[in-house]
């Protein structure tokens, strides 16, 4: 933004390394890990959604992959292991994402939120919608990878 840009000015050129948003950090293995602070610029233009049931809505907040029990709906076709964005039964966006590099394949593009609150989270579907329908109540439906609950727990370590 230009705000940040204003503010790196008084920064030595010889003294800044980069300038703008962290979207996340590469593993050991190579894989590149999406933070929370990705989530404003994603959730926009994410093609799949998860709504989760207000009993749920916590326990994800806090870092819980999402139960096929706290399941409220989810979006049609959306393929096994397809990244999503996690939201409340009031629109409110909660979900995670692991990403590899073919992992945009699930943020649509042109997509935009009919919600006018701010996301929470994003995350990947473990299961299929269609195999959703018929798992354990108690079966994994969505793994949790990031939400905002991360800035309380990993403020030291959030860069």
């Amino acid at each position: 933004s230009e705000k940040l840009l204003k503010v790196a000015t008084s920064v030595p050129r010889d003294n800044l390394v980069s300038l703008g948003t962290c979207f996340g950090k590469f593993t050991k293995s190579q894989k590149f890990r999406l933070s929370v602070m990705a989530l404003d610029f994603l959730a926009p233009y994410a093609k799949y959604k998860v709504w989760v049931k207000p009993g749920s809505e916590q326990s994800f907040l806090y870092g819980n992959h999402v139960l096929k029990s706290g399941l409220g709906r989810i979006t049609e076709n959306t393929a096994q292991y397809q990244g999503v964005v996690v939201y409340s039964m009031a629109d409110v966006p909660l979900v995670s994402a692991w990403c590899n590099p073919c992992a945009f394949q699930g943020w649509g593009v042109g997509k935009t939120l009919t919600s006018s609150s701010s996301p929470q989270g994003f995350g990947v579907a473990a299961k299929s919608t269609q195999e959703c329908r018929k798992v354990d109540p108690m079966a994994i439906v969505v793994f949790h990878q990031a939400d905002v609950g991360e800035y309380v727990r990993n403020e030291d370590t959030l860069t």
